[in-house]
């Protein structure tokens, strides 16, 4: 293909006539039009004389120009010019497209697909075999190359990650190419990594690498921090550009507990810059409210920044059992408890029933023996409300008799009376160390210092719970801490003084990592592997590559050595972490992540993300051609005078006629009001025809035609049934009658019908027509429900003669109409569909598993899983829009075009199906 800027030609040769076009223009300039004849008596006396010297008329330039250009574009025409031309890889043997598929893709994963759908399409006119990896889920086994065709039906079903790809994964996938020769075309996310360099060198060792990457500039939000009463957000991007305007948003739950944007702040990233910080400075109430931050407008799941325990500063009420002495501080039952919990919460001081009210996350009694009777039940009902409450030991409560001979409601098990003194003059021994935490205690895996000692404590009485609420113990194998559930809190006891009375467990870091894993404090940043060495975590919640947050559902518990690695993957994707007390927010990037734009070698040729369509301009052309040449010919016919008289008017009729375009033919809902016309009727009863109700949203009406086109090429390619292209219908004007099924769609603002259109519709509905009321809501109700276009559906239907309905009853004909079914999903999968009920008397049949359900086709079918976007497709067969996540969305997508084509066999043929589970009872019946 020759090229002229960006026009191609597929006939470059055929150009070379334009060098004709002088010399045409000298020729034609030599024959003059024809004279105008006009009839002269005199003439008669000049016949038979000749002119010794004649002289022609020449032709007006103008009329010479039409006709150069006439003929210049037909030769251009002929040349076959195309506009935009793809010019495609020439390349030959197997084809390996690599797509990174990590959250850098997400933002324009649309055009990635569009651009892997066009390197399909020209490996296939090629005839070259294919293969599609994608970095971040590199397939098991050897790379295994099919036609462009089969490779071109997984791309829809392909999803960015939120994680990179793995070395390890990357290494084996190496190792198992072998001696394969092919080449490669790699989408790249735009990032420089570590394991860009191994994959292209093992690439270009068996065969030519080109990359194709966008242009969109990268950008992530990094872990969000709390400084200094401060929410700080850091923004980080790859490619230094100019001024970026940007918007973050803080959502939470509101007190209604309905998720909304508490928080908003604007930030600008100068231009040459790789990133900005901003602070937002918010109340304890709202910043603990606050789940997640996110750059507004961007789809990855690097834009999603999580919130966890670190945020959420807890509030913790310390109340000692007696005042602090002036001067002696140092001595204060609650002095290292204000040290230790100061920098991760904030505190609340006063008495125990002024604090309830503030509802605090925990509460700590230092040395508190007894508690008034109104004091109790208020501290229990706080407790069994989900509260923490944390005690410790000290003179007072072991000089008194609580939980002595039974066990106190506040307390976690029954004490001695007295305590016990290891080290000292009057004791037995040495101060006791700490024993190693066990496995199933909140502090296993915490390191224990060896200073640190204990003297003095309560004892416990053996019990036979003890076991099982002892979660840290001396060495000698007494119970140092205790604890016991009480409703959705728990109460914890430590054995010790909360000063330095009894031991020296407050002098040192364990005391804070203690106080941390109970959740009593928080930790301002990630904690290291050492401070999650020994625990499991199980996920909540997980972000998806495009930053959408899902339920963990059934993921398998991960230690906390592989959370502090932060090696993302298939089993342990970012999102939110909780070991039953604490939550930890693991997100895409880490607080010392740079993004890094990717640098290529010389070498490798980079093309752009960006397709522009080819247009073919041949007959556009040689339109413009025949335009000129009917242009010339009622030009020559006007010089000539022949454009008088009834012949002239016709001849200048028809050169306009082939000036003029062709005016679109009449559509289905320009039928006149009075009945439906000739073509209508033609159309809609030559071949069996899907249509759909105008609601007057042109998106929510072009979504129902390439639905029901869907649809119809499902039902050509199945069964029997060959529909037509669906119509649109306009219920005030058109003829129902010519159509056995329509698609509503509702939506809150299209227009109530006239009387007039309820009256067609109501002998629709009774002569054997069925609708299909779609809400589109399943996501976010049921029928029947609140939901806008619900209430919108309650006044659609409120005129119409609709039968008493049911969800569909598992032995419905439609389950079994074409293919079995059991569920009736589209692009959202609830069961909440109805249709006409079944007669009370309807019985099962001797031996047979279904009932003799309603005889006649249900006039309406009535659910929001939005169908019609499950079953659109366009032009060349492909879907529309996503359903679901994988194979799962696409084994979705196929029960929802089988439900269709369920519905659309009941419509044509009734109850046949029904009574073929009866035939041996009418058999037998009739005696056969």
């Amino acid at each position: 293909m020759w090229m002229l800027g960006p026009i191609g030609f597929t006939a470059p040769l055929l150009l070379l006539g334009l060098l004709a076009l002088p010399i045409l223009w000298i020729l034609l300039r030599a024959v003059p039009p024809a004279p105008i004849r006009r009839r002269f008596p005199g003439v008669a006396l000049l016949l038979g004389l000749a002119d010794d010297e004649t002289q022609t008329d020449r032709t007006p330039w103008w009329l010479l120009l039409i006709r150069m250009l006439a003929a210049a574009a037909i030769i251009i025409g002929f040349a076959g010019p195309v506009l935009n031309p793809q010019v495609e890889d020439t390349g030959s043997g197997p084809l390996l497209v690599v797509v990174d598929g990590t959250w850098a893709d997400a933002p324009d994963w649309a055009r990635r697909q569009d651009r892997i759908a066009v390197l399909m399409e020209e490996a296939g006119r090629a005839g070259r075999t294919v293969a599609l990896i994608q970095r971040t889920e590199l397939p098991a086994g050897p790379l295994e190359f099919l036609s462009a065709d089969r490779v071109a039906t997984e791309v829809a079903g392909i999803e960015p990650n939120p994680w990179e790809p793995d070395p390890e994964a990357q290494a084996a996938w190496i190792e198992g190419l072998g001696d394969a020769r092919f080449d490669t075309v790699w989408l790249s996310d735009g990032l420089e990594r570590e394991t860009r360099a191994p994959m292209l060198e093992a690439l270009e060792a068996r065969g030519r690498v080109r990359v194709i990457e966008g242009g969109r500039p990268v950008q992530a939000l990094a872990p969000v921090l709390y400084e200094d009463g401060e929410v700080l957000l850091n923004v980080r991007r790859a490619v230094t550009a100019g001024d970026a305007e940007l918007t973050l948003d803080a959502i939470g739950r509101d007190p209604a507990g309905t998720e909304r944007v508490l928080a908003r702040t604007e930030m600008t990233i100068p231009a040459g810059a790789d990133g900005a910080e901003t602070a937002l400075s918010l109340p304890p109430e709202l910043r603990n409210r606050i789940t997640r931050f996110q750059i507004a407008g961007l789809r990855s799941a690097a834009a999603v920044s999580l919130t966890d325990d670190s945020l959420k500063r807890r509030e913790v009420a310390l109340i000692a059992g007696r005042d602090d002495r002036e001067g002696l501080e140092l001595l204060s039952p609650v002095h290292y408890l204000r040290q230790a919990l100061a920098p991760t919460a904030d505190l609340l001081d006063g008495g125990l029933m002024d604090i309830l009210p503030a509802n605090p996350d925990a509460i700590v009694l230092a040395d508190v023996a007894r508690l008034a009777p109104l004091e109790q039940d208020a501290l229990l009902e706080w407790i069994d409300e989900g509260g923490l409450l944390v005690r410790f030991a000290g003179p007072r409560l072991a000089a008194s008799d609580v939980s002595r001979d039974e066990l106190d409601p506040l307390m976690p098990v029954r004490l001695r009376e007295g305590g016990r003194s290891i080290g000292g003059a009057m004791s037995w021994g040495e101060p006791r160390t700490l024993r190693p935490f066990t496995e199933g205690s909140p502090f296993f895996g915490l390191t224990i210092p060896d200073e640190v000692t204990v003297s003095s404590q309560v004892m416990a009485q053996p019990d036979p719970a003890l076991g099982e609420r002892v979660i840290a113990a001396l060495a000698d194998g007494t119970p140092l801490v205790t604890r016991r559930p009480i409703g959705a809190g728990q109460v914890v006891l430590f054995h010790v003084t909360a000063n330095a009375e009894w031991s020296t467990l407050p002098l040192s870091g364990l005391f804070v990592e203690m106080l941390e894993r109970l959740a009593v404090s928080t930790r301002p940043s990630m904690p290291t592997i050492d401070d999650l060495t020994g625990t499991t975590w199980s996920a909540d919640h997980v972000l998806d590559g495009f930053g959408d947050l899902h339920d963990a559902e059934t993921l398998p518990g991960v230690s906390g050595e592989r959370l502090a690695e932060r090696r993302f993957g298939r089993e342990m994707p970012p999102g939110l972490y909780t070991d039953g007390e604490r939550s930890l927010a693991l997100n895409v990037l880490a607080e010392d992540d740079a993004l890094v734009p990717a640098s290529w070698p010389a070498r490798i040729p980079v093309e752009g993300m960006s397709i522009v369509r080819e247009t073919r301009l041949a007959g556009p052309i040689l339109a413009v051609a025949l335009m000129l040449l009917a242009l010339d010919l009622l030009a020559s016919l006007w010089l000539s005078g022949r454009l008088r008289g009834g012949r002239g008017v016709f001849a200048g009729m028809l050169a306009l006629a082939l000036l003029l375009p062709s005016a679109p033919p009449a559509m289905a809902q320009d039928a006149d009001a009075e009945g439906a016309d000739d073509a209508l009727a033609i159309a809609a009863t030559g071949e069996v025809v899907l249509a759909h109700v105008i609601t007057g949203d042109p998106q929510l009406d072009k979504l129902a035609d390439a639905g029901l086109r869907g649809l119809s090429e499902g039902l050509f390619n199945r069964t029997s049934v060959e529909p037509a292209e669906p119509m649109a219908v306009n219920l005030e004007t058109d003829e129902l009658a010519f159509f056995p099924f329509l698609y509503w769609p509702v939506s809150e603002n299209q227009p109530i019908p006239t009387a007039e259109a309820y009256a067609r519709l109501n002998r629709y509905l009774r002569s054997g027509g069925m609708i299909l009321f779609d809400t589109r809501d399943a996501d976010i109700g049921g029928y029947g429900g609140s939901t806008p276009t619900g209430r919108k559906l309650q006044q659609l239907a409120a005129p119409l003669d609709i039968p008493p309905l049911e969800p569909i009853p598992q032995d419905h004909v439609l389950t079994r109409t074409f293919y079995l079914l059991q569920d009736f999903p589209g692009r959202y999968a609830s069961r909440d569909v109805w249709v006409e009920s079944a007669p009370e008397d309807a019985e099962l049949a001797d031996g047979m598993p279904f009932r003799n359900l309603n005889d006649n086709v249900t006039p309406v079918v009535i659910g929001g899983n939005d169908w019609a976007s499950a079953w659109a497709v366009d032009r060349s067969g492909a879907p529309l829009y996503p359903v679901g996540r994988g194979f799962a969305g696409e084994r979705q997508r196929e029960l929802a075009l089988r439900f269709g084509v369920n519905l659309i066999m009941h419509v044509l043929t009734g109850n046949y199906k029904s009574d073929q589970v009866h035939v041996p009872a009418l058999l037998d019946r009739l005696g056969q």
